[in-house]
């Protein structure tokens, strides 16, 4: 069974719903043969990247950044995980207040490094998320899980 696992920096009712909106996508019925791993930022491990077939990670943008607790975990994964995930699907979500790019621009360069590969666009919500916006992630949590179906 492929692990799909979910790291997440949750610390507002926004992105609380964006990562609850990803859940659901991942874990939908249609999805089989997929085991779904959530872990918040400051508690996921080297061990749990190298379990896992594939990643989503979401985050706010704090100060044009990514969290620091999604840094950490970075920070904590990065040597350990490097060769052994490589080519190794990918997606992610960030939420900010009116601005998202810094966070974006973090998260592609470190995972560009690693060698991951995205596997679907990026979900950016500014501002309070809409309809449309956990229709994405739904979207986003449902294409990287499909994508570890065997």
């Amino acid at each position: 069974m492929a692990t799909l696992l979910i790291v997440h920096h949750t610390p507002s009712p926004n992105c609380q719903a964006l990562f609850e909106a990803v859940v659901s996508g991942a874990t939908t019925e249609d999805i089989e043969g997929v085991r779904v791993v959530r872990r918040a930022a400051l508690a996921a491990t080297a061990s749990d990247v190298l379990a896992a077939d594939g990643y989503l990670l979401g985050t706010p943008a704090n100060l044009g950044y990514m969290s620091g607790a999604l840094k950490h975990f970075f920070d904590q994964v990065y040597y350990p995980c490097l060769d052994a995930t490589k080519g190794r699907p990918f997606g992610y979500y960030v939420h900010g207040g009116n601005d998202v790019t810094g966070a974006v621009r973090a998260i592609e360069t470190i995972t560009t490094g690693l060698g991951w590969r995205r596997a679907a666009d990026a979900v950016k919500v500014t501002g309070e998320p809409g309809r449309a916006d956990t229709e994405a992630c739904w979207e986003l949590g449902a294409t990287v899980a499909a994508g570890l179906m065997a």
